[in-house]
């Protein structure tokens, strides 16, 4: 890992047994980590990533996991810590909503890649409905 990444960061909600984390961006750290195992993505997609994890951070605060699921999906999860009265959650779940429709595009290459990769499913079908 990074040395400049702080393991703490990474505390996967108790659900996320079973997930990958793609990405976190930490407000109260002033953190971003990219999982290493996705340091094969294009550097334009990561710089795309990290520009959009941090920018959410910054405007909402707390921290931010981008994880994948077993079937492949793409979850975001948000936590703050529970003495931040300026974290906003209704801001949150606006700007994650605002980030999937203005990203979808990337967020749906992100998925097709982790089937592919990670999952080792033909995505062929899945490129062809396209």
């Amino acid at each position: 890992m990074d040395d400049l990444f702080d393991e703490d960061i990474l505390k996967p909600a108790p659900e996320a047994d079973g997930m990958v984390i793609l990405s976190v961006a930490n407000a109260y750290k002033k953190q971003y980590y990219l999982n290493p195992k996705f340091a094969k993505l294009p550097e334009t997609i990561q710089e795309e990533l990290q520009i959009m994890c941090v920018l959410y951070t910054a405007d909402v605060g707390g921290i931010l996991t981008l994880r994948f699921d077993e079937e492949g999906n793409l979850l975001f999860h948000v936590t703050s810590e529970d003495d931040d009265y300026f974290f906003d959650e209704i801001g949150s779940v606006l700007k994650i909503k605002e980030i999937q429709r203005e990203k979808q595009e990337l967020l749906e290459a992100l998925e097709l890649y982790y089937k592919a990769f990670f999952l080792k499913e033909d995505i062929s079908e899945l490129l062809s409905e396209e």
